[in-house]
């Protein structure tokens, strides 16, 4: 339902969608293509984006980092709108011993249905599913602005880093269980898909 229409800029406007019904639900083989013009969508005009998600999104669904039932879309009036993907990760402490954790990208929402709260819902769900699961934290790299209110806090609160020079403030983690990341520091590991060197 459209509420209002309000001016975006000189150049145009944009409309503000208030009532949605947003339904999340696990992606499914038939989502595939849908979801790949989604996230290529999504990131278009991202700065900070190397505008291939969509490819990543792909490799991971054949790893064995990937959970499938962490694989959420949102839809509204049967529309794909939104997307989110969960995948497993390793931190290493210093000692060598591996702590499994998960990874959150990419979460992805259709230009003209951003800022209606969608991301947020994909990211709630998908925080439930993975406590429900037995998971008990989730690293990101994101903006700084948006993932706090979730409760993310940054990494080096927790001792853990990074593999990649980024900086601190947008690398976050979040435990979805009390004291999940309680004596657990070190250096994340990502799945060889995400290709980094």
């Amino acid at each position: 339902m459209i509420k209002e229409l309000k001016p975006a800029n000189r150049a145009g406007f944009f409309y503000t969608f208030t009532l949605m019904k947003v339904e999340i639900r696990k992606e499914v083989k038939e989502d595939f293509g849908t979801v790949f013009e989604l996230i290529k969508n999504a990131f278009e005009k991202e700065e900070y984006s190397d505008h291939k998600e969509q490819y990543l999104v792909e490799s991971l669904r054949s790893s064995d980092a990937f959970v499938p039932e962490l694989s959420l879309i949102a839809e509204v009036n049967n529309q794909i709108v939104g997307y989110i993907l969960l995948t497993k990760i390793n931190i290493i402490d210093a000692d060598r011993k591996i702590n499994t954790s998960l990874a959150m990208a990419p979460v992805a929402v259709l230009p003209e249905f951003q800022g209606n709260g969608i991301g947020a819902k994909l990211i709630e769900a998908a925080h439930h599913k993975a406590k429900e699961l037995g998971f008990g934290s989730v690293v990101l790299l994101g903006h700084e602005n948006y993932y706090p209110k979730f409760g993310y806090k940054l990494t080096k609160e927790f001792g853990i880093k990074l593999p990649f020079d980024v900086p601190d403030a947008n690398c976050m983690a979040i435990e979805l269980t009390e004291n999940a990341l309680l004596n657990i520091s070190g250096i994340v590991q990502y799945p060889k898909e995400f290709e980094i060197e």
